[in-house]
């Protein structure tokens, strides 16, 4: 057996430059679905607005965290482009459709708080909850899939970039 710092050590995408620990991978492990949840938590839990952007940051860090430990390749197999390309476009779906409901209910004022008592919604959770609903829920969730794709495609772009660049230097 050749010792860890004898071995070869492949460079590229495919391959993590650095040795494996387990440690890490199992810490990892556990913490990917409760920093999952933990982010859920803080874009629904919050009883309020405000939650979006931090729960987006919250599972881009997680799925940051997986990247970095298990490299690029293993976490294009767990947030796919396709995926990622999805969370950034349903994630402004969702965002600027709140806005443009409350225009067309509105009558072009683009007034949250007039918006519910036309929704249909209000007949079954009150003027109150619906418009709990949708600043509170729809509007956060589509900023925090916005931001946590947005900060996951940035991540890859950089990471790829910087290893084209190794690449280049080798050459």
């Amino acid at each position: 057996m050749i010792p860890a710092e004898e071995r070869p050590i492949k460079e590229g995408p495919s391959e993590r430059p650095y040795k494996r620990d387990l440690i890490i991978e199992v810490t990892t492990n556990y913490m990917f679905p409760f920093g999952l949840l933990f982010g859920l938590y803080i874009m629904f839990g919050t009883a309020g607005t405000g939650g979006g952007f931090q729960g987006g940051t919250i599972l881009a860090a997680i799925f940051i965290l997986y990247i970095t430990v298990y490299g690029h390749v293993k976490g294009r197999e767990k947030m796919p482009e396709s995926i990622n390309a999805f969370f950034k476009s349903f994630g402004l779906f969702l965002y600027n459709s709140a806005g443009w409901i409350c225009v067309i209910f509105s009558l072009g004022a683009a007034q949250w708080l007039n918006m519910p008592g036309f929704w249909p919604v209000t007949n079954y959770v009150g003027v109150a909850g619906a418009r709990s609903w949708l600043v509170g829920y729809m509007v956060s969730v589509g900023i925090g899939l916005t931001v946590m794709a947005a900060f996951v495609s940035q991540y890859f772009d950089l990471a790829w970039k910087e290893e084209d660049e190794m690449e280049v230097d080798e050459k």
